[in-house]
């Protein structure tokens, strides 16, 4: 950090396995990717390249290639996944994860189905020499997943060998834990992490509204992605109490209640 700031809460160093920040690249060229690395390597985990978008972007391997070497770990979305499956590629897709050298890999079923147990038969095949991310939900508003399947999938797939399970919200923020208004669906996630530990967990939650109801929720150190690069910045200030969305959820009780009361008293002298 630029300068001393006391209690600002501690962050997981990296290589994180809490407090992961997943930014979706939906086609950045070359310079801003390598623009982006210089502004926000620090605080990037993985990056996705989104849905589809690896087999139309320029200069692929050699984007693949700057964000290695900054220490950030890329991989192909999940969408892409589903289409070589849907194809009756699997053994393609990783051989082409061997081309590009990327040792991160998504498994997801959200514009498909694919049966549960072979989706975490693959999962359980790719986790041997992969770090596998798995995502449950479906990207369909009018598919209602219920929360009992919610909990079973997760769990079936983390014990297949993913290293987190991604709950899905999409790139829109309005299906999945979200409700078509974009607000959290309280009541399955509650019933999701009474079940599933949160840490397991990577929420997609690309508005910012969200990642302030999860960073409220179980802290800074959430594990959040679908992360628009030029809100990296913006959501690690979310998370170490840096904007009026936050500002009081690290402060020490004695502080907040003080600038709290003060904050009161100034809005009764001016009624």
């Amino acid at each position: 950090m630029n300068f001393e700031l006391p209690h600002i809460p501690k962050r997981a160093v990296a290589p994180r396995k809490t407090g992961v920040t997943m930014m979706m690249d939906k086609g950045l060229s070359l310079r801003e990717t390598e623009n982006f690395i210089d502004a926000s390597k620090h605080i990037t985990d993985v990056v996705k390249f989104g849905f589809g978008t690896s087999f139309v972007t320029r200069n692929f391997e050699e984007k693949i290639k700057l964000y290695q070497e900054a220490g950030i770990r890329p991989y192909l979305g999940g969408t892409l996944f589903e289409a070589f499956f849907a194809r009756g590629m699997v053994k393609e897709y990783k051989l082409m994860l061997d081309k590009y050298n990327l040792d991160l890999v998504e498994v997801s079923d959200g514009s498909i189905i694919i049966d549960h147990n072979e989706k975490c038969e693959i999962i359980h095949e790719f986790a041997k020499d992969r770090t596998v991310l798995s995502e449950v939900g479906s990207k369909d508003s009018g598919i209602i997943v219920s929360p009992s399947k919610w909990i079973k999938w997760m769990s079936k797939e983390l014990e297949a060998g993913s290293w987190k399970v991604i709950a899905e919200g999409r790139e829109s923020g309005n299906v999945g834990v979200f409700r078509p208004n974009g607000n959290a669906h309280t009541l399955l996630i509650n019933r999701i992490i009474a079940k599933i530990k949160p840490d397991s967990i990577l929420w997609e939650a690309p508005k910012k509204t969200q990642q302030v109801w999860f960073i409220k929720l179980f802290g800074h150190n959430v594990n959040l992605g679908n992360i628009a690069p030029n809100e990296m910045i913006p959501l690690e200030c979310l998370r170490l109490g840096l904007r009026g969305d936050t500002f009081f959820e690290f402060l020490p009780s004695d502080y907040a209640d003080r600038l709290k009361q003060v904050n009161e008293d100034e809005i009764v002298e001016e009624d």
